[in-house]
């Protein structure tokens, strides 16, 4: 059974930092592309950040110079540190393994990811 379990987040002020981690059990994750997209009330799920399986990592242009992504094969675990945080960075953050493995790029539709974790709920005030 595959599972995906986040953690990390919280409430900050804007310019505050967080780091988000996310364990995953059931798959290898060096295996898989995998993600963090971010939900905020009444928007559509977005793309934060991807790394490939040949650890390509991509980012939204929004997060870019602010979120690094990471990924830990021999913990089986993502990271994304998240450093300048804005109120626009309020939202649910997701992980996610892409829908089959030894992908040769990632894919950046959320359609393209199958299995989640919970989320977990970042908050920046102003």
């Amino acid at each position: 059974q595959v599972q995906l379990v986040e953690s990390g987040g919280g409430s900050v002020q804007t310019g505050g930092s967080l780091s988000l981690s996310c364990v995953v059990s059931g798959l290898t994750v060096s295996d898989y592309c995998m993600a963090w997209f971010r939900q905020s009330p009444g928007k559509e799920r977005e793309t934060v950040t991807t790394i490939s399986t040949a650890d390509t990592i991509t980012y939204t242009d929004s997060v870019k110079g602010r979120f690094t992504a990471s990924r830990d094969n021999a913990k089986n675990t993502l990271s994304l540190e998240m450093s300048s945080l804005l109120p626009e960075d309020t939202a649910m953050y997701y992980c996610a393994a892409y829908s089959r493995p030894f992908s040769v790029g990632c894919g950046w539709l959320v359609s393209s990811y199958n299995k989640w974790g919970q989320g977990t709920q970042v908050t920046v005030s102003s």
